[in-house]
């Protein structure tokens, strides 16, 4: 669950990151001129959706290989034989084309689901979590990572994440420029006062454009956890997030491992505004008052 949007957002920086870098350079000699705000605004879309959309192209690559997933070809034993058998069922029920499906080595339950489309995704779920859960647990969690194929939650947050990526490109080089022109008193092109504060601005930004980012993620997994009870069955969804809050509640997972976490741990105060899931009394909550999002 978590770990989808973990790699998106990692992939994403990296991605936005080197274009950047490589229109910083490029720019004047395509003709874009430094002063133009149309061609600003230009170059932050550019940025911001085509790193959006190459991370999310690279999702399914970068979360086999950075979890080890081993995608099952061909069913060697009975877990995996009902594993493959319980995606295609829901697939069939949600609408679209079978997942790839997977397994990965790692104890904390976890699982999640990823790809550049709702027929050509990846569903994968740790080996904790198969050994911690009941059958009607997992049933319930591949449910909730199904809907998010069939919610093309992917695409919206690639969408939403290309958004913000654009105001961030953008907002960051006009203070940089009001930093270099008004504070500064430069008047021959961008000065190193110009650079550095659009590198410094593009972190503040950036990071008060994750906490838009996140609030839309915590109300997809909503949407995915009514998803998953229609699935597999709501009180089989209630008791995989009881499960989950269960296992995390004699050890919490470091803050260094939070982000691979399937339930994300308990952040109070402000670090709530951070958090891509909901407290899973919020989630547990909402399936039992029947309430969507």
């Amino acid at each position: 669950m978590m770990l989808r949007l973990f790699l998106f957002l990692v992939t994403n920086i990296a991605v936005m990151v080197v274009l950047t870098a490589a229109l910083m350079f490029l720019g004047p000699a395509l003709g874009i001129a430094p002063g133009s705000f149309s061609m600003l605004v230009l170059m932050g879309g550019v940025v911001g959706f085509a790193g959006a959309f190459i991370s999310l192209a690279m999702s399914k690559w970068i979360a086999k290989r950075s979890m080890g997933v081993q995608v099952i070809e061909q069913p060697s034993n009975d877990v995996e034989r009902w594993l493959v058998a319980t995606v295609q069922r829901q697939a069939q029920q949600a609408g679209i084309g079978m997942p790839e499906v997977g397994i990965f080595d790692n104890p904390t339950p976890n699982a999640f689901a990823t790809g550049m489309s709702r027929n050509a995704a990846l569903v994968a779920v740790s080996t904790g979590l198969l050994r911690s859960m009941s059958k009607e647990e997992v049933e319930a969690v591949l449910g909730h990572e199904v809907s998010h194929v069939a919610n093309g939650d992917m695409i919206t947050m690639a969408l939403i994440q290309g958004v913000v990526n654009t105001f961030v490109f953008v907002l960051a080089r006009v203070v940089g420029n009001i930093v270099d022109k008004v504070v500064l008193k430069n008047e021959r092109g961008h000065g190193i006062g110009y650079f550095v504060t659009v590198i410094l601005a593009e972190i503040v930004l950036g990071i008060l454009a994750s906490m838009i980012v996140m609030w839309f993620s915590r109300q997809r997994e909503f949407r995915a956890d009514a998803g998953g009870a229609q699935l597999a069955g709501r009180m089989k969804m209630i008791a995989a997030l009881e499960a989950l809050r269960r296992g995390h509640e004699p050890e919490p997972l470091p803050d260094q491992m939070a982000a691979f976490g399937i339930a994300g741990g308990r952040p109070a105060g402000w670090k709530r505004l951070f958090m891509s899931h909901p407290p899973l009394e919020e989630r547990i909550e909402a399936l039992k008052s029947a309430r969507t999002v």
